[in-house]
């Protein structure tokens, strides 16, 4: 039963290795089948080129950008590219004023929105809402005279309310203090025709018009002149793009659908007080996951107070005064109306998302808002600047490094030097595999840096291989048979390779999170390879080996073997035959003796 433990095991351990190359070869297939993926690695700049993307600021009149504001956003944008899964992309400043942006292959347009769009959430408070989209005129009512405007009401709905949703159809969205007292029409009048309907606007005699406003929800924010620019709004895009984003004013906008346009009050919580922004699933009271898709946001202690206390004023208020608008670039994304105060700093954003754009939009919250907003000012494709031929060198040096392994690994160890040349060929091929399929996942992209990583492993892997061999054939000197002398050996060698792995891995490590993007490549590469390495020999090198001691050819100690016992030097007295040892007399009288000798010595 011992004996066969240690087979068990070996043949498990081949069988999972076996398990796992199929498993990411079919994943392979699959992505080639069902989706985009390709037959082999994406290649980085250095090796086939891509697109350069300047940036420029937009700037008021003579309005400085200063070197802070260009690294910052600089910064931020390299973060929005790796979050996008775009990898191998270089971000750079231009002179003191622009960025460029080099991605490889042609970028999406998804892309070019998340680099340049700055991406700023702010919390505004709704003063009034009303249709964007053009009213039919009211015909006079047979009575000759209209309704007054209902009041509004606070919402008993704890679901937050889309923008969109919360433009009226009726004037029931508009406080009632801000309602135009409607004019009694006896007869019909051009005059009472073409007046805005009442929901659209707000009176310019708003109370407290003329007071100093007390805090961002004042309807004493709301001007003559603000009444004004909000009846003739009408949300197209030349409006949209003259707007003057100012926090400590009021703001007048629209939905991202252009279908509401509202008064906003200053902002009450700026984005710059976001801790965290993520994405998912909403869940219910019961803690089950539902269909709705939100953004999830952690404010920070100072955020998490302002949100409070504005939360606590508002939910008193009067429709739409109790609606909260996230604004994202100047557009309203949500305006969800207040039932309780949210004193935990804690805020949901839901507003018809699908989950990729709320991903998108939760990574752009997360990675911070430009401190500029820019415009892309040329896109030209560029050429590799390695290209082709430095990819074929570097192939080339990795064969050669791999046959010289391979020579030096028969020389050294005969036979048992295909066990090393087995184990680099399927680490090679589960590095393909590995590497092909986070190209079609995660869009990673191999450099030379990665190339040369990649190569410098071979290294790394023959070394493991020769660690345990040495201490296999040191058991063997030491007079055990081979099957023992396996076990024995791997038990003292897996300490030496996990502890060689594991600098190697740490080394990895620390490049990739210090060094610049060209090193990255190489860092990935390199432990990457190693993992695979360490995998490799616990899973199949010392399994294989295993089985192998069981055979004859290697048992007997062929001279092909590897594990000749004349060739390794072990003493006749402790050569091995077969499964067991034998002694010659005379070597083992001799033993004897001076382990005798010895302990009287000792004595």
């Amino acid at each position: 039963m011992a004996g066969t433990a240690p087979k068990t095991a070996a043949r498990r351990g081949l069988l999972a290795t076996l398990v796992l190359v199929l498993g990411l070869g079919g994943l392979l297939a699959g992505a080639n089948i069902w989706s985009d993926g390709g037959g082999a690695p994406k290649l980085g700049l250095d090796l086939k080129g891509g697109t350069q993307i300047i940036l420029e600021p937009k700037t008021s009149a003579g309005q400085v950008v200063s070197a802070e504001q260009l690294n910052q956003a600089r910064d931020i944008i390299v973060q929005r590219v790796d979050a996008g899964g775009v990898s191998g992309a270089e971000v750079t400043t231009q002179g003191d004023r622009n960025i460029v942006v080099s991605i490889p292959e042609i970028p999406t347009q998804e892309v070019r929105d998340a680099i340049s769009r700055s991406s700023q959430l702010q919390f505004r408070p709704v003063l009034a809402v009303a249709s964007a989209v053009p009213q039919p005129t009211a015909s006079p009512s047979p009575s000759g005279s209209t309704s007054p405007a209902p009041s509004g009401s606070p919402s008993a709905s704890t679901t937050p309310t889309t923008a969109s949703s919360a433009s009226p159809t009726s004037n029931s969205a508009v406080p009632n203090a801000l309602a135009t007292t409607p004019t009694p029409t006896g007869t019909a009048s051009p005059s009472a025709s073409s007046s805005p309907s009442p929901s659209a606007s707000p009176s310019a005699s708003a109370p407290g018009g003329s007071a100093a406003p007390r805090d961002p929800t004042d309807l004493a924010w709301i001007t003559p002149e603000l009444t004004a620019q909000f009846e003739t709004f009408t949300c197209d895009q030349e409006q949209l793009d003259a707007i003057v984003d100012d926090a400590a004013k009021p703001l007048i906008t629209c939905d991202v659908d252009g279908t509401a346009k509202f008064i906003l009050g200053p902002v009450a919580v700026s984005g710059d007080k976001i801790s965290d922004a993520t994405s998912g699933y909403r869940a219910n009271q019961q803690g089950a996951l539902t269909s709705e898709v939100e953004i999830a946001l952690s404010l920070n202690g100072e955020g998490a107070r302002q949100y409070a206390d504005i939360s606590r004023k508002m939910v008193s208020l009067p429709e739409p005064q109790n609606q909260l608008a996230a604004t994202l670039d100047s557009r309203v994304i949500v305006a969800p109306r207040f039932n309780e105060a949210i004193l935990d700093g804690r805020a949901s954003i839901t507003g018809g998302f699908t989950i990729a754009e709320a991903r998108s939009l939760s990574d752009q919250l997360k990675f911070g808002a430009l401190p500029l907003s820019f415009v892309e000012q040329t896109s030209i494709d560029i050429s590799p600047t390695l290209g082709s031929e430095q990819l074929r060198y570097g192939l080339v040096a990795g064969i050669i490094g791999l046959v010289l392994v391979v020579v030096y690994s028969m020389f050294q160890y005969r036979m048992l030097g295909l066990v090393t040349v087995a184990s680099i060929v399927v680490a090679g091929l589960m590095t393909y595999l590995v590497l092909t399929i986070l190209g079609w996942s995660h869009n990673y992209r191999l450099d030379m840096a990665g190339v040369t990583g990649v190569i410098v492993s071979i290294g790394f892997t023959a070394d493991s291989f020769i660690v345990y061999f040495e201490r296999v054939r040191d058991e063997l000197r030491d007079g055990r048979s081979l099957e023992a002398a396996v076990q024995t050996g791997w038990d003292r060698a897996k300490r030496t390779i996990l502890i060689a792995d594991g600098v190697n891995f740490l080394a990895a490590i620390v490049l990739y999170v210090l060094a610049s993007s060209s090193v990255r490549g190489f860092a990935f590469t390199l432990g990457l390879t190693t993992l695979i390495d360490l995998l490799l020999v616990f899973w199949f090198t010392h399994p294989l080996l295993t089985l192998l001691a069981r055979l004859r050819f290697f048992r007997d100690g062929h001279p092909w073997s590897g594990l000749d016992p004349r060739r390794l030097g072990v003493p006749q007295a402790t050569r091995y035959q077969g499964r067991g040892r034998f002694t010659t007399a005379p070597t083992a009288t001799v033993t004897r003796q001076a382990a005798t000798a010895a302990k009287g010595g000792a004595a």
